[in-house]
């Protein structure tokens, strides 16, 4: 017996999480047409992730939407919930509809335990859909990796940044200190 897997459309998971099936806090996201459970959030990525909120909100102003673990759409059948990202500033938030590529400044993924999943399954998601930048915060190697130009799949840039160094955001005037991020 061949077994076939359901590949969900985006809209068809809008309407299935609608439907009440999934409780509002479950911590689950649509990748490549699967429904993925996500692992629990740590203190540690917790206060990482509330650490850099009040940053970037500082930093950034009116210039970004700052929108933490909320959907974005990225093409038929992928929509991520990432732990943070810079969008273009929008009268009314997004209310009409999740953001897409052409919102995106900057996607963010905090990474304690799922290091290696944002590596091999959810960066190469964000660079097939064309996103011009991502920052992994590696919170056990405390590392942000910085990752630029998409190609095919794969960023063809990727640095590792450290203590007592500096980010920069290619789409915004904005500057931090891996300190402030990390603590």
């Amino acid at each position: 017996m061949v077994l076939t897997r359901h590949k969900f459309t985006a809209d068809e998971y809008e309407v299935i999480s609608a439907s009440g099936i999934f409780k509002e806090d479950d911590h689950i996201e649509l990748i490549d047409g699967e429904i993925i459970e996500m692992s629990p959030i740590g203190i540690r990525h917790m206060s990482c992730v509330n650490r850099l909120t009040n940053i970037l909100k500082r930093k950034v102003g009116e210039t970004a939407i700052v929108s933490v673990q909320n959907p974005i759409r990225l093409g038929a059948h992928s929509e991520p919930e990432p732990d943070i990202v810079l969008l273009r500033p929008k009268e009314n938030f997004y209310a009409d509809a999740y953001p897409t590529l052409h919102d995106i400044f900057l996607v963010i993924e905090v990474a304690d335990t799922s290091a290696a999943y944002d590596r091999e399954v959810k960066l190469p998601m964000y660079a097939e859909a064309g996103i011009i930048e991502v920052w992994l915060v590696n919170l056990n190697d405390e590392a942000i990796e910085v990752c630029r130009e998409p190609r095919n799949g794969f960023y063809e840039q990727r640095q590792v940044m450290r203590h007592g160094e500096t980010l920069s955001l290619l789409s915004l005037t904005l500057t931090m200190e891996m300190k402030e991020i990390l603590g």
